[in-house]
């Protein structure tokens, strides 16, 4: 048997997932990221944001940042490599043992924000505890990029509690970023069940929650990334989808 290629991979890992790779489709870098919009005519947003606007070839590929520093790192390679750029939510404790990795993420093109500093049930605290979660983490973030970072996500929770939500506001994130496909790769099911669940449901503006620190999600973002350019979607940072 000859020796097997990443392409022979890569089919074989679509082919599992139930799709096709057209053959000879365009490459990822060759998706214009369309610039912020300068118009001042559109609605506000809402605090709690699930998706961007669904008449625009966007979305936004959201990571939870915590876990193996190494799984990290390649994704944000590999998306790079094909000119994708991603949201990292980071933990404020693991900014604290990977101090290196929020500049990383910025210096890629990537949109950096908070996702609380320990990463516990942030609707169950107390207003003093849930306060300490939010500024925790954007402190760290501050202290390594000077600035707070763009977005806030809850922990444990796809949508934050109206305290949470104002907790948040003062902090300096006027938008709680929540996410309409939930990949479920946290719960390991393999590369092609991620790909799957990912491709069946994404559309124009969703926003699809990941993580690092798994390998499954390494694995399936080529798939992923791959699809979306067959099916003219552009992933960009969350600040892009919803300018």
């Amino acid at each position: 048997m000859g020796r097997v290629t990443a392409t022979d991979r890569r089919t074989v890992l679509l082919a599992t997932a139930g799709l096709t790779l057209a053959a000879g489709c365009a490459t990822r870098s060759a998706v214009a990221h369309p610039a912020p919009s300068s118009a001042g005519s559109a609605p506000p947003l809402p605090a709690q944001l699930t998706h961007g606007p669904r008449d625009r070839p966007r979305v936004a590929l959201t990571f939870h940042g915590a876990g193996d520093p190494a799984t990290a790192r390649a994704l944000l390679t590999e998306a790079e490599r094909r000119g994708a750029r991603l949201t990292v939510l980071a933990v404020g404790t693991w900014l604290d043992t990977h101090p290196e990795l929020a500049r990383r993420i910025l210096d890629g093109g990537h949109d950096l924000g908070n996702h609380t500093l320990s990463h516990l049930d942030i609707n169950a605290m107390s207003e003093a505890e849930a306060r300490q979660e939010i500024t925790g983490c954007a402190e760290r973030i501050r202290r390594l990029t000077g600035s707070v970072g763009t977005w806030f996500r809850p922990s444990r929770t796809p949508t934050a509690s109206p305290l949470v939500t104002r907790l948040a506001q003062e902090a300096g994130y006027p938008h709680v970023l929540s996410y309409d496909v939930d990949s479920l790769d946290f719960t390991s099911p393999g590369a092609a069940a991620v790909a799957r669940k990912v491709l069946a449901e994404i559309r124009e503006g969703s926003v699809v929650s990941l993580h690092f620190g798994y390998a499954d999600t390494v694995a399936a973002l080529p798939v992923v990334l791959e699809e979306l350019d067959r099916r003219g979607l552009a992933a960009v940072t969350t600040t892009e989808l919803f300018s």
